[in-house]
């Protein structure tokens, strides 16, 4: 099937306050992130590389040893096996991430 509705999509708590919506094809896969004010991610770091977009909101973003806060319309592109965190502020954040090769383990 080409086309969805993310709101037909079954959510996923990936951090406590961090709810993904999935899509995926043969070679990447794109999570639609829904971030609660004051919602932490973890420092982590997984083998895919990935690149993303910020929709709505802001959130402070530690790419490796580099932190900025990144707003709306702003891109993010991290290597596969960089660690990376998120902190979120006290308003909600919408995110739209895109994974290369697809991670299994976010298939739902």
């Amino acid at each position: 099937m080409p086309f969805y509705d993310p709101a037909e999509r079954l959510p996923k708590e990936l951090f406590p306050g961090a709810i993904s919506r999935t899509f995926w094809g043969e070679r990447t896969l794109m999570s639609l992130l829904e971030l609660a004010p004051g919602c932490v991610v973890p420092r982590h770091s997984h083998p895919h590389e990935q690149v993303g977009i910020m929709l709505e909101g802001e959130m402070e973003f530690t790419i490796g040893d580099e932190t900025r806060i990144v707003k709306a319309g702003d891109l993010f592109v991290i290597p596969g096996g960089v660690e990376h965190s998120v902190k979120v502020g006290d308003k909600p954040a919408r995110a739209l991430d895109v994974f290369s090769p697809v991670r299994d383990e976010y298939k739902w």
